[in-house]
């Protein structure tokens, strides 16, 4: 089945409220701590919104061009990478979840596409992994290497949207079925392939 845009719609909404949900609660205690005046508290409190708007900053952007209305940032490579980088340190346990991202980006074609692939990615660890992504305007290539074991259960699935074959829990795959859909408007096609050693590599390539 193919996704009709509404849908599109309700699933980016779910998947986007799921992950700014957490931090959102977290400032909101905070305030409630601060609120009571108990200042024992007060370095606890401070840690606590420091690192949950710097969360809710970084994926607000991040979601913001890579499921939003097309806007300058989405053009700009430095922004693409820098804000992308933003992403990955909010994942787990934030810049020490041992996930690395290196982006070689040129022809703007598919810079929103190396966003939702970089998410998609990130979805499928375990437990820390290089991501590397490298696209012009006819194809881009992902590529996702770690020493641990990846979600064999969200790489399976992935695969099936690719097919057109949608899930059940489809917030969960927001990335990746936005992405289907966007390529397929466009000419474009995806392939995914497992290899040796904790790998997957992502292709998306211009048919035309």
């Amino acid at each position: 089945m193919n996704a009709q845009a509404t849908e599109i719609a309700e699933i980016i909404s779910t998947r986007i409220s799921h992950d700014l949900i957490g931090n959102i609660g977290a400032v909101g205690n905070a305030v409630e701590l601060l609120e009571e005046g108990d200042m024992d508290f007060l370095d606890d409190i401070k840690s606590i919104l420091k690192i949950s708007s710097g969360v809710l900053n970084s994926r607000m952007k991040f979601f913001r061009m890579a499921f939003g209305l097309d806007n300058s940032n989405i053009e700009d490579e430095e922004q693409v990478n820098k804000i992308s980088q933003f992403y990955i340190k909010t994942i787990g346990s934030g810049a020490n979840n041992g996930i690395s991202l290196t982006m070689n980006l040129a022809g703007k074609k598919l810079y929103r596409e190396a966003m939702l692939t970089v998410m998609i990615l990130v979805d499928t660890i375990i437990r820390g992994g290089e991501i590397t992504i490298s696209c012009d305007s006819n194809q881009l290539e992902a590529k996702l290497r770690s020493e641990r074991e990846l979600s064999a259960e969200k790489i399976a699935t992935i695969q099936k949207i690719w097919e057109n074959t949608y899930p059940e829990n489809k917030a969960i795959y927001a990335a990746a079925i936005y992405l289907n859909e966007r390529v397929k408007s466009r000419s474009y096609k995806i392939a995914q392939k497992e290899a040796e050693g904790f790998e997957l590599n992502i292709q998306i390539r211009n048919e035309q």
